[in-house]
């Protein structure tokens, strides 16, 4: 069985995911997603729901329909992962739903007082770019 997720390394500063099931689920509804990312026991399956959200958003789906998963999104807000921590903050970057605001100024502030241990990249770049664009 292929992985479904391979995490950054010291020679790669991002997440590789099993293409062949992700362009599968890209089809999917943000129905269909936001009830699997809600049920996700592990982070493998958190991070494709979030990749999949995110290219859902790169390919020019509809803001508000992500929006309306911002319930679903909130409960990852206090994830110490920074590969969680960068996939919300690019989306909410993207989305700018309003509530997601504080919790990223959270993340923020929680990384800067305890950094990521053993992350191979620094969140951080995406929480703060997601912050600026809230406030441009």
């Amino acid at each position: 069985m292929t992985l479904s997720v391979s995490y950054p390394n010291q020679n790669r500063n991002y997440c590789l995911f099993n293409e062949q099931k992700i362009a599968n689920k890209v089809s999917t509804d943000f129905d269909d997603i936001g009830r699997s990312l809600a049920h996700s026991k592990t982070e493998d399956e958190i991070l494709e729901n979030l990749y999949v959200i995110n290219l859902k958003l790169d390919n020019g789906a509809d803001k508000n329909e992500v929006s309306k998963l911002y319930p679903i999104l909130s409960q990852y807000n206090d994830t110490t992962s920074p590969n969680i921590q960068t996939f919300l903050a690019g989306i909410y970057r993207k989305t700018k739903i309003p509530d997601a605001f504080g919790p990223l100024v959270k993340m923020l502030i929680q990384n800067s007082i305890n950094p990521p241990k053993d992350a191979n990249f620094d969140p951080t770049e995406e929480i703060g770019g997601a912050i600026l664009d809230y406030l441009a």
